[in-house]
């Protein structure tokens, strides 16, 4: 008999999603305009700290029209985490301009504040400052918000945060996603809380965030006929989604709560391996640990990630590699780089377990006897 499946991420529903569904049809609701949309901007604005919300079809979307809010254009830089997935970059290049990548730090295994530093300086020596910063949040965890805000402020770039992975995560008691000129998440089917797609674009700027739902809605102009001025998008997120997002938001700590508890029985049977060591919680902040991770030294486990997760997979156990960074990958092959190392290492030697808020003890159990096993076996 196969082994029952054991996913790395999947969708976690509660009670409260599908009345909000059920009441979208009843009232034929059912567009991307509804009340749903209006009272998950409102709630979602609420969790996190911030005053405005655009409820969009995907984080990415979200990311997209904040580069386009900022001013982004054709032949502009903006520098971006390489740690991260593709889609954390890819709007850089919808619109023309070129990412440049900044490596991890150690700690939180986020963007370096010191490479930023030092590459912002010497930018600004020979006038050549990126028109935006995209900083991502990963795996759940805040990057080292205070200097990386600070340098964005002194030499007056726009910060645009990347949290589609850190919803539910804090950094010195705000949430990521709040301290910059805007920020985005994803309600993805394999995030903490899910829409099944969509995403949020917040910030404390009313205008930008009206000028987002304007962008959303194909850009149409105040008039009785159709009417267009400028290019936009269908971006907007469905009432029926939005119906989901409210319920799954109602249940969120109680999600972080899960993935936490799966991190720590993790931790608990894991840690004394030789050669494993668990991505780090910094001291500023809570990790959601929306996915747990870890890194192997080979030469101390005799037995390297990819040997764990091709005898995981054969046990029917979705496990993957950490992030390929973004500069090693085909597309971005001639972009600029700022470091690299760190981030090379961490996706060498890194693992993504399974880490949904709804897998039982005993699915970690059966993960941990099979790391245990091929460990025993080299």
């Amino acid at each position: 008999m196969k082994n029952k499946s054991i996913l790395l991420s999947t969708p976690h529903m509660g009670e409260q999603e599908l009345e909000f569904v059920k009441e979208a049809f009843s009232t034929n609701w059912i567009a991307p305009v509804g009340p749903h949309i209006n009272a998950f901007e409102a709630e979602f604005c609420q969790e996190i700290g911030s005053k405005y919300a655009a409820a969009l079809s995907s984080g990415t979307a979200a990311l997209h029209l904040a580069l386009r809010l900022v001013g982004v254009e054709p032949g502009d830089e903006v520098f971006c985490s390489t740690l991260t997935f593709i889609a954390s970059a890819s709007p850089i290049n919808y619109l023309g301009a070129k990412p440049v990548f900044i490596d991890s730090d150690r700690d939180s295994w986020n963007m370096n504040p010191d490479l930023l530093r030092d590459t912002l300086k010497q930018r600004a020596k020979i006038n050549k400052l990126p028109k935006a910063v995209i900083l991502v949040h990963l795996y759940g965890q805040a990057a080292d918000l205070d200097p990386i805000v600070s340098l964005c402020n002194e030499y007056d770039i726009p910060l645009i945060e990347d949290a589609a992975e850190a919803l539910g995560a804090s950094y010195k008691g705000k949430s990521p996603g709040t301290f910059g000129k805007l920020g985005i998440f994803s309600f993805n089917g394999n995030k903490i809380i899910t829409t099944s797609g969509g995403g949020m674009l917040i910030s404390d700027d009313q205008k930008l965030i009206e000028k987002a739902r304007f962008l959303a809605t194909q850009a149409r102009d105040a008039a009785a006929h159709y009417q267009h001025s400028e290019i936009g998008y269908n971006y907007r997120l469905s009432n029926i989604l939005a119906g989901i997002g409210r319920g799954q938001l109602r249940v969120l700590q109680q999600r972080v709560e899960a993935r936490r508890r799966n991190f720590e029985i993790y931790q608990q049977a894991l840690a004394h391996l030789p050669g494993l060591e668990f991505m780090p919680e910094a001291h500023y902040g809570t990790h959601t640990r929306w996915l747990t991770c870890f890194t192997v030294d080979p030469n101390l486990a005799k037995v390297d990630q990819e040997t764990i997760r091709l005898h995981l997979a054969a046990q029917n156990i979705e496990s993957r590699p950490v992030w390929k960074p973004l500069h090693l990958q085909p597309v971005f092959s001639k972009c600029e780089v700022i470091g690299g190392k760190v981030a090379e290492d961490l996706f060498h030697r890194g693992l993504c377990l399974p880490s949904g808020s709804n897998l039982s003890v005993t699915d970690l159990k059966k993960v941990i006897v099979e790391i245990e096993k091929i460990y025993c076996q080299n």
